[in-house]
């Protein structure tokens, strides 16, 4: 960061024009135009990654439903969104750690970090992968379904926290891009909200302790007692009321509420991906490559910003184009390798082993491995995310960095 600001421009000779009048007005005019209908354009790619075309998909997939019936649409819409899950799902965790190991021996212990965010930095980078590679350890030798079906359901519990702060993440970023900021009591307000509706989509619908199945592995879930939804359905309605008035207030006020696109990604991330998600039979599946495109966004906003300065004086490093296609290589590579190959591998010399020994597979079933990679992987990423998009973070200076097509 202290090496961006210290870049000066190299300078350039102007050629001198000899247009005047008409001819000139025009190509300023066209100049101007140019310059306009790209920022339109950025804006709309801006809002549909965000969030934005989620709105556009619903009435898609309803009339998917209405053409060619439910049975068939969600036959297609899975076959696509798991194929789609390698280049969207699986990179967007895989890059997750490209960004939080990067440079890891001088943010754990050199001058790249303060205290409290180094030391946020040692619990999500050493002390929570340790823990769970014990646990998942121990339920795998032990053969212990309970073990897993605990790690699974903490895992169930983090993924819609995680929503909602990305949420607030696509609302504060971009936000300030645009140089519209919040106050405390903004901010608080807009959080209220956003974990109000994590708890509210955790607790409903209420149902009672019964056995569950995921990737394989069947456990008992936790009951969600019908006390609990109604509770959390109250503060979630009293967060929204609280927000709006917020908001309100912030119009009267500044005359200025918060842009189209930030806002519709918070409450796109709220309410249709957590609260409401299963509104449409069609959109569960969608769900997780919108929300990995929505971070994929910011990751891309970053990377860009970062490899532009290093490829400039004094730096002058590998192009921006060199320098994304290597991130997004490796990101699928490695989301290849950890949700593929290396689960599918170890559950295959498994199963070979219990078939050679005529041993039963247990209760863990045939693949242990996918959902031990599956749990750890999602776990670790919300638990590296908190250290990542943080503002103690130097690294998040390149997202105030407001491209001139796009302001």
């Amino acid at each position: 960061m202290n090496d961006a600001c210290t870049i000066q421009a190299p300078s350039e000779s102007v050629p001198v024009s000899h247009e005047s009048g008409p001819v000139s007005a025009r190509r300023g005019e066209t100049l101007a135009g140019g310059l306009a209908r790209g920022t339109r354009l950025a804006r709309i790619v801006e809002f549909s990654l965000v969030g934005g075309a989620t709105l556009l998909l619903l009435p898609m997939l309803w009339l998917l439903r209405r053409v060619i019936g439910l049975d068939s649409a969600e036959l297609a819409i899975g076959f696509l969104m798991f194929h789609a899950a390698h280049l969207l799902n699986d990179p967007h965790f895989a890059v997750t750690y490209l960004l939080f190991y990067k440079d890891a021996r001088r943010r754990a212990f050199g001058d790249a970090f303060a205290t409290r965010q180094r030391v946020r930095y040692l619990v999500a980078g050493v002390l929570v992968p340790a823990v769970m590679s014990i646990w998942l350890t121990f339920a795998l030798y032990s053969a212990s379904s309970r073990a897993m079906g605990a790690l699974i359901q903490l895992m169930f519990l983090l993924v819609g926290w995680h929503y909602v702060k990305q949420g607030f993440g696509v609302l504060s970023v971009l936000s300030a891009r645009r140089g519209v900021h919040f106050s405390m009591l903004e901010r608080r307000a807009v959080l209220a909200h956003c974990f109000a509706g994590w708890a509210y989509a955790w607790a409903s619908p209420s149902l009672p302790a019964a056995e569950a199945e995921e990737k394989g592995i069947v456990y008992y879930a936790l009951a969600h007692p019908r006390w609990l939804e109604h509770v959390t359905l109250l503060a979630f309605a009293v967060s929204t009321l609280l927000m709006g008035t917020v908001f309100l207030r912030k119009w009267q006020r500044e005359r200025r509420l918060p842009p189209l696109a930030p806002l519709t990604g918070l409450l796109v991330s709220i309410w249709i991906w957590s609260v409401y998600s299963s509104s449409d039979p069609l959109l569960v599946y969608v769900i997780p490559a919108l929300h990995s495109l929505q971070y994929l966004y910011f990751v891309w906003l970053l990377s860009h910003h970062q490899a532009k300065v290093r490829a400039a004086p004094p730096f002058f490093g590998p192009s921006v184009r060199a320098r994304l296609l290597t991130l997004s290589a490796a990101s699928i590579c490695l989301g290849w390798l950890v949700f593929h190959a290396a689960p599918n591998l170890l559950d295959a010399a498994r199963l070979s082993q219990h078939r050679h020994t005529h041993q039963r597979l247990g209760a863990l079933g045939t693949t242990p491995y996918f959902a031990a990679f599956f749990a750890f992987i999602n776990i670790h990423h919300y638990f590296m995310d908190n250290v990542i998009w943080r503002r103690e973070n130097p690294d998040m200076g390149y997202l105030q960095h407001q491209p001139s097509s796009a302001s």
